[in-house]
């Protein structure tokens, strides 16, 4: 490090002031953990759950689709009741997971939830349960016409579902099971500490904080970051490899029990997309992984770096360098959205004056970022842990996007407001692509351009390729699982590697210590094989950024529209509306090229 440059431990502490008081306000669903109003909500949802199987337990196959539909109404009111106290309890306990009484919280409403749960799951086994005879002619009629994809989609399940003393006996082990293990793992990453040893200084830092430092343009800083994530992850490797083969097995037991074919298979049920679509997208991927390793050899002459180190691979290129503030992200954000449509920057203007947003640096706090929708009558709220660099930029950008997009969904109800993980991802890609044209229409200086496009492919990589290579890695992991039994952590570090090496090639060595970096990804925990709806997200929002092109603002209030309509459809028919034919395997090769044209316009900006 120069002289010039500030010390690790002012860097640390500068990231830290950089958010410092955004704190998101979540008395809009609770007062505090004590409000009386958690205990009463959840026990008015209990009795309105008893009242609801004591009217409808063993009638679905009599009552006719006006019936039905008042059912599926007072289900839905239900479970809205019952999911305020869910979603606060979850966000109190990302916000600070070292408090005893948040994670006490948490688990008491989980165990309510689940009483809840149990008393109507009922319903969905009886509906399932219906011959399709009976179940096509209810769909039919008119007055389910607002239920029906919610009615369709229940019943794909119909070769998955078991008794209901089984499923009860399920639900109720989930909270001692992988909800238990997926708490732990939060709380041993959120309390973990990384020593950062440079110029005979030891900082000790949290996992963003270290992290951020991979973005650093000194590489003897990233370096020692990378070791430091290293030895920290080692550090705790006992208890988290214990996780994940526990879960893993957790999930083999349950697709067993459910008769699911493949490890994925129940992923893309709920994905409501086919194997064979997804094999298309993950080969499709694949066989693009040159374009990968030709974009880091680029890099590498940038950097005058002879061989990149997996410690290079986020280095800023000279002109995407700097910090900027959480206000100057705010203003980043809010103005590409508001090129884009005014609505847009409207709804995100009230996520920052409104107090929807928890984005500072604190200890115990979950790490990385997300959007947590609520209830349609309410507003999602979004964490961050920002830390100035131009990647955070785009998280916010991101995490808005999926806050947009809950909140134009909102009115098609609890039910069928979120969508499924392949459009999940949609508008927060789409807010992203909007700020980095914004950045590239503002900026003249070719050396800031080349900066940030090699910014944008290397997120655009990070989003497709490497999630792609992520999902190879969890397909070996729980196929090897399977085969072989509970497995050690030097075996888990051979499938690590042998799924990422690939997507780089020769361009970036990557050490025996990368082994260990599986250890802190959240989604193979929280949500198994949900990597490759990113690759879905980004691919898709390239072809509709290509749709945006050809037809300008004619396009605007069919993107909204398609936003507004949640998981009201299909995600095959709802892109259909924008005609886009996600059936088509070739789909996402114009994404992909999209992103080879990028390649080549950095190849000739370099030049």
């Amino acid at each position: 490090m120069s002289e010039s440059s500030p010390s690790d431990a002012e860097t640390s502490e500068t990231k830290r002031d950089l958010a410092a008081g955004v704190q998101w306000d979540l008395s809009h669903l609770f007062a505090s953990p004590e409000d009386p109003k958690i205990e009463a909500d959840l026990e008015t949802a209990q009795g309105d759950a008893d009242a609801f199987a004591q009217r409808y337990r063993g009638k679905l196959a009599e009552i006719d689709a006006a019936q039905l539909a008042e059912a599926v109404d007072t289900l839905e009111k239900i479970n809205e009741r019952a999911a305020r106290p869910a979603v606060y309890s979850h966000l109190l306990f990302a916000a600070d997971t070292s408090a005893p009484a948040h994670g006490a919280l948490m688990q008491r409403v989980q165990e309510k939830i689940t009483q809840i749960r149990n008393t109507l799951l009922f319903f969905e086994l009886e509906w399932v349960g219906l011959d399709n005879t009976r179940a096509d002619s209810l769909l039919a009629a008119s007055e389910l016409e607002p239920r029906r994809h919610f009615l369709t989609s229940m019943r794909r399940y119909q070769q998955h579902v078991l008794s209901e003393p089984e499923e009860r006996i399920l639900e109720e082990t989930a909270n001692t099971g992988r909800r238990a293990f997926s708490r732990l793992f939060d709380e041993l990453m959120a309390a973990q500490r990384f020593a950062l040893e440079k110029d005979g200084k030891i900082q000790d830092l949290g996992e963003e904080e270290v992290l951020s430092l991979l973005y650093s343009p000194d590489r003897d800083t990233r370096r020692a970051a990378a070791a430091s994530m290293t030895a920290g992850l080692k550090q705790a490797s006992r208890p988290l490899a214990f996780i994940f083969n526990t879960l893993v097995q957790d999930k083999s037991v349950d697709d067993r029990l459910r008769r699911y074919t493949a490890p994925m298979t129940s992923r893309n049920l709920a994905n409501e997309i086919s194997d064979k679509s997804v094999d298309s997208l993950l080969d499709a991927c694949v066989e693009r992984y040159p374009l990968v390793a030709r974009y880091y050899r680029l890099k590498a002459r940038l950097l005058g770096i002879e061989q990149l180190e997996d410690y290079d691979r986020y280095a800023p290129v000279a002109g995407a360098e700097g910090e900027r503030s959480f206000d100057e992200a705010r203003e980043i954000v809010l103005g590409a959205y508001g090129d884009f449509a005014p609505q847009l920057a409207e709804i995100a203007t009230r996520f920052f004056d409104e107090d929807w947003i928890d984005a500072e640096l604190r200890d115990g706090k979950r790490s990385g970022a997300f959007c947590a929708s609520t209830v349609p009558d309410l507003h999602p709220y979004v964490l961050l842990n920002y830390t100035g660099n131009l990647r955070d930029v785009m998280t916010v950008a991101h995490e808005l996007g999926h806050g947009i997009h809950q909140s134009l969904a909102a009115r098609q109800g609890l039910f069928e407001q979120d969508t499924p993980l392949t459009m999940a991802e949609t508008a927060s890609v789409f807010g992203e692509m909007l700020v980095f044209r914004r950045l590239m229409r503002e900026e003249s200086d070719p050396k800031v351009r080349l900066g940030l496009l090699c910014g944008k492919l290397e997120d655009a990589f990070a989003t497709v390729f490497r999630q792609v290579a992520m999902t190879r890695f969890e397909q070996s992991l729980h196929q090897t699982r399977r085969e072989e039994g509970e497995l050690a952590i030097e075996r888990v570090n051979e499938l690590w590697m042998a799924s990422q090496q690939p997507m780089f090639g020769d361009s970036v060595h990557l050490s025996d210590d990368y082994a260990w970096w599986w250890l802190y990804i959240p989604h193979f925990v929280h949500s198994p094989f949900y990597c490759y709806a990113y690759a879905f997200g980004e691919l898709l929002v390239l072809a509709l950024l290509r749709r945006y092109d050809e037809e300008g603002e004619g396009f605007v209030a069919r993107y909204l529209e398609l936003l507004a309509a949640g998981g009201s459809d299909t995600p095959e028919n709802l892109l259909a509306r924008m005609d886009l034919d996600i059936a088509d395997p070739r789909f996402w090769d114009g994404g992909l090229t999209l992103l080879e044209e990028m390649v080549a316009e950095a190849e000739a900006l370099a030049g």
